[in-house]
């Protein structure tokens, strides 16, 4: 008897093209992979307005949505929008407990405010803000991958991850994490299933570990 697909949604992270998912691959027979690119959004518009307008995207009910990095910001404030079967982040946060510790002092200070995005245009400065100064020898690798550079949408995209407020994590969340990811260390990250040296682009450099792991949730429902 032939089982039907499963149609599984993906959200890039912050300034990530599309093309951030290419290692991904999935079974064929089994699976059918949508990747929802990033929109310019509107004036004032809340994560809330803007994750709707996002979660248009999601034609299928049931359907398993998984967010990366700042994705997974957004595809958690997604699924109050729509009915959904599985809610993944990799390399993400589920609640603003789980914000480093410079995040937070930014938060409280209001620092982004006055820290104009047009100043990070660059490939370089993008990596730097979404990887972290330590991670400078991966630069080359994530600089092919990060395109959205349209400052309506960094400004927006930059001051809703450093303000995330979510206070606690959406039941029945799935957290992929890696142990040495420096975006968001994992001393911070609660009930995450850990890539071991996995780094904040292990969807790029543990992109095999990736696949098993989301086969492995969808398969045991």
């Amino acid at each position: 008897m032939n089982m039907a697909k499963k149609h599984i949604y993906f959200v890039p992270g912050l300034a990530a093209s599309t093309e951030i998912f290419r290692n991904i691959k999935l079974p064929e027979d089994e699976y059918v992979m949508h990747i929802i690119e990033w929109k310019i959004p509107k004036k004032k518009e809340s994560l809330s307005d803007y994750a709707k307008r996002m979660a248009n995207d999601v034609r299928e009910k049931d359907a398993i949505l998984v967010g990366v990095s700042f994705g997974g910001v957004v595809v958690q404030a997604m699924s109050e929008h729509v009915s959904l079967q599985k809610l993944i982040i990799i390399s993400s946060v589920k609640s603003r407990n789980e914000l480093p510790k410079r995040l937070r002092f930014v938060q409280k200070t209001g620092l982004y405010k006055i820290a104009p995005t047009s100043l990070v245009v660059s490939a370089k400065d993008l990596t730097r803000f979404a990887i972290g100064p330590r991670s400078r020898k991966r630069l080359q690798l994530y600089n092919e991958y990060l395109h959205v550079r349209d400052k309506r949408y960094l400004d927006w995209a930059i001051e809703n991850m450093v303000t995330y407020s979510r206070e606690k994590p959406i039941a029945g969340i799935i957290h992929l994490h890696g142990d040495q990811d420096q975006v968001f260390p994992i001393e911070h990250i609660e009930n995450a299933i850990i890539c071991p040296g996995g780094t904040h682009i292990m969807l790029l450099n543990r992109a095999t570990w990736v696949v098993d792991q989301l086969d492995k949730i969808v398969t045991n429902n």
